[in-house]
């Protein structure tokens, strides 16, 4: 009788199995949607819009954006986490600003990351920039620290989004800068400041910061990330100019965890493919980032590292939560 159980239970969970596992090895059969948390025509649409495109070639099925808009990413999240487990439903997005929204707001889009999103492959990764206007004094993170400091509180600086007050909040923690923060809607709003000295210097998003200096507006004097970026090689990082750092936000394709194994693995090989590419990477070094290659699991447990430290980043600098 025992053994006749444990043959039935076998056989129930075979059979459980079964539709799994047929539709994985049929996969994909039908259209893919890559799911785009900001509006079409958006930095962030571009992005997800030319790895729709790759996925195409490679797949041979039509791949549809779908632009899920609103709350600064958590809809998209949400959509997404509770989307039929199928592998049609890929989440193409920043995952660091995933995990970020776990402590800037007091309902997060999810109650457990782990249970609800799966990472099946990292894209690139980005910094974020100190800057100052071209026609400062400024030449250095060093000559900019030393003008605050006399400065004191009369000194201030421009932040555009969650991470740029972190690493804002970092760099003033580091160096005892006590300049005032500037929250901008967008970076371009700060610039008229910058350029009359309204404002002393800016933390900014990559494409942003990296569009300004080439036009000469700007000078860029370090980056977040711990080591130089392959796509800006010259820009020095601020760690290695004695400010201790290391944040970078970083992309990722994502599906509902419950995702069968062998999806997920079909995903990442066509995502590693196309992030792999030549062209990929010229892609990518337009939006200040590098190519980011990582297995399923290490993604997941970058992505669950990322969530503890927001909560120490949050803390750190006293970000309220939001609604």
């Amino acid at each position: 009788m025992k053994v006749a159980r444990l043959l039935l239970t076998a056989a129930v969970a075979a059979a459980s199995l079964a539709p799994a596992a047929s539709r994985a090895q049929d996969y994909p059969r039908q259209d893919i949607h890559f799911v785009c948390a900001f509006p079409a025509g958006s930095g962030a649409d571009t992005i997800v819009r030319y790895f729709a495109e790759k996925a195409r070639a490679i797949t041979g099925r039509t791949v549809i954006v779908e632009n899920r808009v609103g709350a600064a990413g958590n809809i998209a999240t949400e959509y997404v986490s509770r989307s039929k487990p199928d592998g049609y439903t890929v989440f193409v997005s920043s995952a660091a600003a995933f995990a970020a929204s776990m402590s800037l707001y007091s309902q997060p889009p999810v109650a457990d990351v782990n249970k609800s999103i799966q990472v099946v492959a990292t894209i690139n990764r980005q910094p974020f920039m100190l800057t100052v206007d071209a026609g400062s004094p400024y030449k250095t993170t060093k000559d900019l620290t030393t003008a605050m400091v006399a400065k004191g509180e009369k000194a201030s600086y421009a932040t555009v989004s969650a991470f740029s007050t972190v690493v804002g909040e970092f760099y003033k923690l580091a160096t005892g800068v006590k300049a005032v923060e500037v929250n901008y809607k967008a970076a371009a709003d700060a610039l008229n400041d910058m350029k009359s000295g309204a404002i002393d210097y800016s933390v900014s998003e990559p494409v942003f910061s990296l569009a300004q200096q080439r036009a000469g507006r700007w000078r860029i004097l370090g980056v977040s990330t711990g080591e130089r970026l392959q796509a800006s090689p010259d820009l020095p990082t601020l760690a290695e100019q004695g400010i201790p750092m290391d944040i970078d936000g970083w992309w990722a394709a994502m599906v509902p965890a419950a995702t069968p194994k062998p999806i997920v693995d079909q995903l990442n090989k066509w995502f590693v493919e196309i992030v792999s590419s030549e062209e990929t990477r010229k892609f990518l070094a337009n939006f200040g980032g590098d190519p980011l290659i990582e297995t399923p699991a290490k993604g997941q447990e970058r992505l669950l590292k990322d969530v503890e430290k927001w909560k120490e980043y949050v803390r750190v600098a006293k970000i309220p939560q939001r609604g």
